[in-house]
């Protein structure tokens, strides 16, 4: 935090230099040209590194540091009261709003005061859209009233920003349609996952990346001949841990997974796709998140033959998605049952490509006494081992049996789960799954 203090102290001297400059030149008192811009340092200061990523220029740092004055440096905008003899009110032309809980807000119309030329005056328009570098970026909320009144559109930082940057905490956006994604949570811990070695042994490799792949980009050589991030395929049945593996990195590396909906990223509207992706993918690069994209082969499978005007637009879509995931520079995990169904041409760019099996008997009977870990709750002809043997399920078709035994026994009001109960959940289980029961317990 002291580097961000320092960073937040050197813009917000910055900020008074160009008011008390721009007040001066409107009024005829001096003739002070506009002060430059502080140097942006060090690389560890996350205000700095997130001004850069988002390629944010030096008005609109000046535009952040306006928003940023009311709550950090009130003081700042003491100029922008000065009175007009005239009327014996504070000058229309600063566009200076009361805030609720006390002292000055600027708006629209302050910054438009501030840059005072007209090239600066519409780059800082263009960085508060909603596509703009400020609002994109999370600095900034989109501007509200910017039909009517106009001018008087409040400059607000956003609460992304406010955490991350000013508080050091993490910022969690709810899912909506403008953001199609969803934080991926579990209760259940790395030792819960009963997977072959092989497929652990993987998984450790995509936890390496999270504690060294800053490292290795600085490496000498192999530093410039590298893609930024990690891109990992999983791909196998459904039910064989790739959602449970993707939500226990997260927690094992001490980062949020955010699921994204794909139902939601291909937009009816053109251009829609691109913004909303925009909004999760610069949340991600700026909060270190885990990407998940399940179900990846509805978006990254084979492109579409054009033959008509939205299939091209479509596959411009995608292609602008690829492009992303491809630059982003943290972790992007994509989960499909079958891996033939990814384009080849994307498929060559992931870091590593990892196997879901269905379980043996062992990793069966091992899933088993994880649903069942207190063994008085199961009848005494419940026969587990034999169960596991006879009964080819998967890890998510026996979490599913085991809850609907329970729920069974609950509403019973049974002491124990019995065999025709736990025989009637796995019935309904396969039916479910379109297969045929082979054994009871």
């Amino acid at each position: 935090m002291i580097a961000t203090s320092r960073t937040l102290k050197a813009e917000l001297d910055w900020l008074e230099a160009a008011i008390a400059a721009r007040i001066a030149r409107h009024f005829g008192t001096g003739q002070a040209a506009s002060p430059s811009p502080p140097r942006l340092s060090p690389k560890t200061c996350p205000l700095a590194r997130a001004l850069r990523r988002a390629q944010v220029p030096p008005e609109g740092r000046l535009l952040l540091a306006l928003a940023l004055a009311p709550v950090l440096r009130p003081e700042a905008l003491d100029p922008f009261l000065t009175r007009n003899p005239a009327t014996d009110r504070v000058f229309s032309e600063f566009c200076l709003a009361a805030r609720p809980e006390g002292g000055a807000q600027p708006s629209l119309g302050t910054a438009m005061f501030l840059l005072d030329t007209e090239g600066d005056r519409r780059a800082a328009l263009e960085m508060l859209s909603a596509d703009g570098a400020l609002v994109a970026g999370g600095f900034l909320l989109p501007l509200r009233g910017l039909d009517a009144p106009g001018l008087h559109a409040p400059l607000e930082l956003a609460p992304q920003f406010v955490g991350r940057i000013l508080l050091g905490t993490r910022h969690r956006p709810e899912f909506r349609p403008d953001f199609p994604a969803k934080r991926l949570e579990t209760q259940m811990r790395w030792e819960d996952l009963i997977l072959p070695e092989r497929t652990l042994h993987e998984l450790e490799e995509v936890l390496a990346w999270t504690e060294h792949g800053a490292a290795l980009a600085a490496t000498a050589g192999i530093g410039r001949l590298i893609l930024p991030g990690y891109r990992s395929l999983f791909y196998g049945p459904s039910g064989t841990g790739k959602t449970l593996s993707a939500a226990l990195l997260g927690q094992r590396s001490g980062r949020d997974v955010y699921r994204v909906d794909l139902s939601l990223v291909v937009s009816k509207w053109i251009g829609e796709t691109e913004k909303n992706l925009a909004r999760v993918f610069d949340q991600a690069e700026a909060e270190g998140w885990i990407l998940f994209f399940d179900e990846a082969d509805s978006l990254f499978g084979k492109r579409t033959d054009v033959t008509q005007s939205n299939d091209r637009y479509a596959n411009q879509e995608v292609s602008y998605i690829l492009q992303r995931v491809e630059d982003f520079a943290g972790i992007v995990l994509l989960a499909t049952n079958l891996r033939s169904n990814i384009d080849a041409a994307f498929a060559r760019r992931f870091q590593s490509m990892i196997r879901f099996d269905l379980p043996d008997p062992a990793a069966r009977l091992a899933i088993w006494r994880n649903a069942f870990p207190e063994a008085h709750l199961l009848a005494p002809e419940v026969d587990l081992v034999a169960l596991a043997e006879e009964v080819a399920l998967s890890g998510g078709e026996i979490v599913n049996t085991a809850r609907t035994a329970h729920l069974t026994r609950l509403r019973a009001g049974a002491p124990t789960v019995t065999a025709a109960s736990l025989r009637a959940a796995i019935a309904r289980e396969l039916h479910k799954a379109g297969k045929l029961a082979g054994a009871g317990p």
